[in-house]
């Protein structure tokens, strides 16, 4: 092939989007087949050469749900609400471990996708939302356990449980939210990777998981409500063991939150997106 030969082969440039809300979210269905094969493939790493395999899936929140059981129903005597507190803490446990395991995967996504992302063009926003879905594998085989515990303690669903994929879709955008903020802050200071596990352990102390919102005073339930989470956590009781109802004004203010996080997530990811290759 000669010089003239070569001139004449189109050329396909690839530019970043301009202009503040030309995200070009659409072409996140065209790449929907990466998506599962980040996820699939996640999954597989996940359990590879592990003795139980997916059984981490249920001993993790297990466990957690036996030292939240002893240490703040027996001992510290904090109240549930009239539920048993194994099922009420378990219930809060599902959607939390969810989340934390999201965002922590969604965080430092890209870091750990760095090898992908230098050499293959593709929508940069696949990968947080792939590390985002992984964990909800994990959500629902442990899933399984809490439908055992409410069998042992005589609790019927509600049908309030058709209400239960909103809140799954607003714990999966809470965390996909923060991280499309912290994943590019993640390619620029390695900090994040250790400010993450920090992060979670206070936002959990934050959220209704081992104590109910009852305990908060009513004045100041507005406030704690711009925590995404607790819409979530009183919605799963809600839905699935008939807790008082939190209310349009707690999910209201909560949706609003990450509607608000997730917006200005996507627009400061974009702008960084074309960024990412050259400071990995």
């Amino acid at each position: 092939m000669g010089i003239e030969d070569r001139e004449t082969i189109p050329k396909l440039v690839i530019q970043p989007q301009r202009g503040l809300l030309q995200l070009d979210l659409a072409s996140l269905w065209q790449y929907r087949e990466l998506i599962y094969f980040l996820v699939w493939r996640d999954v597989k790493v996940r359990y590879k050469q592990t003795l139980i395999g997916v059984a981490w899936a249920i001993i993790q929140p297990l466990t957690t749900m036996i030292i939240f059981t002893v240490v703040f129903g027996k001992l510290a005597k904090i109240p549930s609400d009239g539920l048993p507190y194994p099922v009420f803490a378990y219930t809060a446990l599902l959607p939390w471990n969810y989340f934390s395991s999201a965002l922590m995967r969604s965080g430092t996504s890209l870091v750990g996708n760095s090898g992908l992302i230098t050499k293959v063009y593709f929508p940069r926003l696949v990968v947080p939302l792939a590390a985002a879905t992984t964990p909800a594998v994990d959500f629902a085989v442990s899933f399984t356990i809490l439908l055992g515990l409410m069998a042992y303690y005589g609790i019927t669903p509600t049908l309030y449980l058709i209400y239960l994929p909103f809140f799954m879709l607003l714990a999966l955008l809470t965390a996909l939210s923060v991280g499309l903020w912290l994943s590019p802050l993640h390619i620029m200071f390695r900090d994040v990777g250790y400010l993450l596990p920090f992060l979670t352990q206070i936002w959990m102390y934050a959220s209704p998981v081992v104590y109910p919102v009852s305990l908060v005073p009513e004045q100041w339930r507005w406030a704690y409500s711009l925590n995404p989470m607790v819409g979530v956590i009183e919605g799963f009781r809600w839905a699935l063991l008939g807790k008082e109802n939190p209310g349009i004004a707690v999910i209201g203010v909560s949706a609003s939150m990450v509607l608000i996080i997730f917006i200005g997530g996507v627009i400061f990811f974009k702008r960084m997106e074309n960024t990412f290759a050259d400071k990995m």
